[in-house]
C-alpha cells in the first residue's frame, strides 16, 4: 500500500476530526454528508464539554498522524474549532 503524502495526510485529517466530532456530539453525520452544504456547521450542536472531550482527541490524533507538537496540536484544533466546530447548546446567554 502506498504511504500518503503529508498533503494527503491533512486531507483524511480534516475529514477524520470533522467525523468524531460528530461521533462526540452524538449525531449520525459524516463528513459525506455535508459536504457542499453551505453553514453546515450551524445545523447541528455539541456541549461545551463534548467540543472539550473533542479537542483533546484532535490533539492526540494531530501529535500522532501529522506528527504535531503538543501546543501546536492545540493551536490547530483552536483553529479547527472556529473554522468548523458545530455550535454549543449550552452556551451562556450573553449579558
Amino acid at each position: 500500500m502506498k504511504r500518503l503524502t503529508r498533503e494527503q495526510k491533512k486531507e483524511k485529517a480534516v475529514d477524520d476530526l470533522i467525523n468524531q466530532m460528530f461521533i462526540i456530539a452524538g449525531h449520525d453525520v459524516t463528513i459525506n454528508d455535508v459536504l457542499g452544504k453551505e453553514n453546515w456547521f450551524q445545523q447541528w450542536t455539541m456541549t461545551i464539554a463534548q467540543n472539550e472531550e473533542w479537542q483533546k482527541w484532535g490533539k492526540k490524533y494531530l501529535q500522532k498522524n501529522l506528527r504535531t507538537n503538543a501546543k501546536q496540536a492545540e493551536k490547530e484544533m483552536q483553529w479547527f474549532s472556529l473554522q468548523y466546530g458545530l455550535k454549543f447548546s449550552d452556551f451562556p446567554p450573553y449579558e
